[in-house]
């Protein structure tokens, strides 16, 4: 991006308010305007300093300080965040009496959530990805007080701020279905009291426009009435000047206004080279469909839209004052109204005589050329349209439009509130106003742009620009009138791979990062970056990007670094929350195993349905349908001290897990019926303390099969699932009230997930091998290709145990029997009637005879993966097909032994898509890799 425009500065106005005396940081100021000056002369010293933080925005000082609204929001690292915070714990001591060495706990919030994206505030602004904040209140209100600090630290629009200032409003806490009573809400799950009040916030983000628009909702300053006023004022002035650009003129001579004009993309046919307007030859009007084949006008070839060749034409650019080769683009259809009524017309020689005036006018704010950056998305206009400066991504009315409300904007001698909720108007809906607006026949939604891209269709929709920006203004005021009353929260536009937050100070994280290669950010919000004049800082941007030169390893450290900083300021004990959109495993994975190495401890995955799917998720029967939501926490302080000092010892292990199942939820019941939690699971439990030890460069201390044996006699066990002696009780008081238990749905991929859907089969219900097969057979359709899958017999007689006659009927099948077949209830175990019933029965073994099968399946396991490095010596072939679960039995045994060798020696012969997208094998390879300095 190069010579951006000094022209769109963003004006510092004199102050013109006396909104009487306001406090700020222990300091009194006349009035907002006074705060303001004084904390913008503070920023410009700290200028140079801030400079040499990581993230700092591309852009002119002044344009960084006249945007800001300092010590609230700064454009740049905002370096008052630990002085609000220093103040914000003095304030839970004195306004609301709590005790700093009070005792913290919390389940994590386990229920899936769905929120729809229908509210005001939502809708405010647009972006390319947002959780609707009454999703993130559930969260914040479950994890917090009020008072208590919450952060955001990849905050986009900054929903997670007017989450936690909603928390204090007892109409929008009512509105998530909550009942208040003497100030708060029981939680009917963990019969927890959680208090309504406003939580304090802090966000941060890389991207200058995100921060700006977070800003647009933390602008409170105002008076709706009198925005409204100023607003309006102004665009009635741009209407009553530019009026004739939006006139057309009917068959009888009546003036209409136009609503929007329809631009088609011109081609050429590739047999006969004639013209061929897309629009015109490819749009069936009247069913308002585009046709998938259809005839060259002048040939009659058989074309789609495939085999067209696009035409580009040479023009003149007053911006960049030199000719350019741009695609040809004609106007195709005007829709247009008279009084009430809305009409269609072909553009005739009226309006394209006004189209040609348009062009000649010059901009009222020269644009200077801002050129898009090198990138992904901006790979595609370029390719596909030849535009690489943003003014090419307007036609030249909306560019005029947009320009001359800037320029009245600018000139306006309002106070900073009112500066920034009408440009706010103007970014809200900006994109509706570029040519990334697609035109659909007959579709009435009036936003057709394709989320998170640049792409630029064949057909586009230009609106009438004072009329679009009218309707933004009201959606703005809207939202104002929701989030008027509330206090404001604290905004640095920054890198959260390094921030300068002090640690162990916020008692909340609640967080929706960048995912992989879902989103480039930097490149999609140039076209409002290049509004501030401020641009985003992409070195330390957490995306896979070939043009920026990052890999998947690449994201990965920078997510890394970013969940060590989020690790360094939560508070011990405390939790966090991120919120997962991505339909690769291979990022799903990489988030957990980062999240756990920088030392967080996953407690739950549950699901968070925003009501409205992607575009991906719609079209791709791959994709995930649901955001995944993981609750992950801090240890204390002093776990982590016990567990590193027993390091080596089997109590390392027992220690972890006994902190761990005090962290998770002690029941789950829904709709009438108990369900598993499968963190409590021996098999889970297992591996969360396996993947904390591995993740912290500990030893593993306990085998598998010893841990199965061990953890039935040091917990209580309930319906397969361990407890704390404090939580059984509870846990039974509620079993007695469900009396269904629902098992979960597993999705059958590999050896390990087959073994948990039999398990799921033959808890509740021993049966023979002949009821089982059928359905097992149904179950493993989707296994992956490289899967190696043991027989139903084997995965059976490996990990189950079945009933042939000797001795009584075990307990396991004589309780399903006796609840289910009436005239069995009262017989003695070794009735004959009851071991007839029984006889061939498969079922899940007791926890000793568990750890026995869990022993010899893990020989067999080790003896199979001993194969493969034989068969991997002195060869370079890689494997191809094998069992995962002999894989990962070898990895861990291997790092057990210290034999990291191994592991990356095996690992480099197996698919890298399959290490990537296996959680356990990622992970042991991964920290065997880091081990030999690889």
């Amino acid at each position: 991006m190069t010579d951006k425009s000094k022209q769109l500065s963003f004006n510092v106005d004199k102050p013109q308010t006396d909104n009487g005396p306001v406090v700020c940081l222990g300091m009194t100021f006349k009035n907002d305007d006074e705060r303001r000056e004084y904390f913008r002369n503070e920023l410009r010293k700290k200028l140079p300093e801030l400079k040499k933080i990581e993230g700092f925005p591309i852009g002119d000082d002044e344009d960084i300080i006249a945007l800001s609204d300092p010590p609230y929001y700064t454009a740049c690292p905002n370096p008052w965040i630990n002085d609000f915070i220093e103040e914000w714990e003095k304030e839970k001591v004195k306004e609301y009496g709590r005790n700093p060495d009070e005792e913290y706990h919390r389940e994590p919030f386990a229920a899936d959530v769905s929120e729809g994206k229908k509210d005001p505030v939502y809708n405010a602004h647009s972006y390319h990805t947002k959780v609707p904040y009454k999703a993130i209140m559930r969260y914040i209100l479950h994890y917090t007080d009020p008072g208590d600090i919450v952060f955001d630290g990849f905050s986009g629009t900054g929903m997670t701020g007017i989450a936690a200032q909603m928390c204090g409003n007892e109409k929008e806490v009512e509105s998530l279905g909550y009942k208040i009573s003497n100030g708060g809400i029981i939680d009917q799950e963990s019969n927890q009291k959680i208090k309504v009040g406003s939580r304090k916030n802090i966000v941060t983000d890389l991207s200058p426009a995100a921060t700006y628009i977070s800003q647009g909702y933390n602008n409170n300053d105002l008076n709706i009435n009198k925005l409204k006023e100023i607003a309006s004022n102004l665009l009635n002035e741009i209407e009553n000047e530019c009026k004739w650009m939006y006139e057309t003129r009917t068959s009888s001579d009546k003036i209409g206004t136009i609503n929007y004009t329809v631009w088609s993309d011109v081609y050429t046919c590739p047999n006969c080279g004639h013209e061929i307007v897309f629009y015109e030859e490819a749009v069936d009007s009247e069913v308002g469909k585009v046709k998938k084949e259809f005839n060259c006008p002048n040939c009659q070839s058989i074309l789609n839209k495939r085999k067209l060749e696009r035409l580009f034409e040479s023009k003149f650019d007053k911006v960049l004052n030199k000719v350019v080769r741009l695609a040809k683009q004609k106007p195709v259809l005007i829709n247009y109204s008279i009084g009430n009524e809305s009409y269609e017309k072909i553009p005739d020689h009226f309006d394209l005589e006004t189209l040609e005036k348009i062009e000649e006018l010059n901009l009222p704010i020269t644009f200077e050329k801002i050129e898009m950056p090198d990138g992904y998305n901006t790979a595609q206009p370029l390719k596909s349209h030849g535009y690489r400066y943003v003014h090419q991504f307007y036609f030249k009315r909306n560019l005029y439009i947009l320009s001359l409300y800037k320029k009245k904007v600018t000139e306006l001698q309002v106070p900073y509130p009112y500066k920034i909720a009408l440009l706010n108007i103007m970014t809200g809906g900006l994109l509706g106003l570029t040519k990334l607006q697609r035109y659909r026949p007959k579709s009435t939604f009036p936003n057709m742009i394709l989320s998170g891209t640049l792409y630029v269709g064949s057909m586009l929709r230009e609106w009438n620009a004072y009329n679009w920006l009218r309707g933004k203004l009201r959606g703005i005021i809207r939202a104002k009138e929701k989030t008027n009353s509330l206090d404001k929260f604290v905004i640095s536009c920054s890198s959260s791979t390094s921030l300068t937050i002090d640690d162990n100070s916020v008692d909340y994280i609640f967080t929706d990062p960048p995912f992989g290669a879902n989103l480039m950010y930097s490149e999609l919000n140039t076209l409002w970056e290049s509004l501030l004049n401020i641009f985003t800082n992409n070195e330390t941007e957490a995306i896979e990007n070939s043009a920026q030169g990052k890999s998947l390893a690449d994201y990965k450290n920078l997510m890394l670094n970013c969940f060590m900083e989020f690790y360094r300021i939560l508070k011990p004990g405390r939790w966090i929350t991120v919120e997962f959109s991505n339909s690769k495993a291979s990022v799903w994975n990489t988030i957990q195993d980062t999240l756990q190495k920088a030392g967080f401890i996953v407690a739950n995955v549950s699901a968070l349905d925003k009501q409205q799917g992607t575009h991906k998720a719609i079209t791709s029967t791959t994709a995930v349908k649901k955001d995944l939501v993981i609750s992950a926490y801090k240890p204390t302080e002093e776990t982590v001290t016990q567990i590193k000092e027993r390091q080596n010892t089997v109590e390392s292990a027992w220690i972890f897990v006994a902190q761990h199942l005090e962290q998770l939820p002690t029941f789950y019941g829904e709709k009438g019926e108990a369900q598993i939690i499968p963190e409590r699971t021996p098999r889970i439990l297992f591996d969360s303390m396996v993947a904390y030890h591995v993740q912290n460069g500990l030893p593993v201390p306990i085998s598998s099969a010893e841990f199965q044996l061990e953890v039935a006699k040091r917990f209580p066990m309930r319906d397969g699932m361990a407890f704390l002696e404090n939580q059984v009780a509870e846990y039974d008081r509620k079993r007695t009230i469900y009396k269904e238990f629902s098992q979960l749905t597993l999705f059958v991929s590999d050896e390990n997930s087959a073994i948990e859907w039999i398990r799921q089969q033959l808890y509740n219900k021993p049966q023979t091998r002949q009821e089982l097969h059928p359905e097992f057979m149904k179950q493993i359709q989707h296994l992956a290709k490289h899967e190696e899958l043991p027989e139903l017999d084997d995965l059976l007689e490996q990990n189950f145990l079945r009933y042939d006659g000797e001795g009584q009927v075990p307990n396991q099948i004589l309780t399903y029997l006796r609840r289910n077949y009436k005239d069995l209830r009262g017989l003695e175990p070794t009735d004959s009637s009851v071991v007839e019933k029984a006889l061939h029965r498969w079922y899940v073994p007791d926890p000793n005879k568990q750890s026995d099968l869990e022993k010899l399946r893990e020989k067999a396991l080790l003896r199979e993966f001993n194969d493969y490095v034989k068969e991997l010596e002195g060869s370079k072939k890689k494997l191809r097909t094998f069992r995962t679960e002999a894989v990962r039995a070898g990895f861990k045994n291997a790092y057990k032994e210290k034999d990291f060798e191994t592991i990356v020696k095996v690992g480099d012969r197996i698919p890298e898509k399959v290490i990537q997208e296996d959680d356990k094998l990622f992970m042991f390879y991964e920290n065997a890799k880091i081990r030999l300095g690889l």
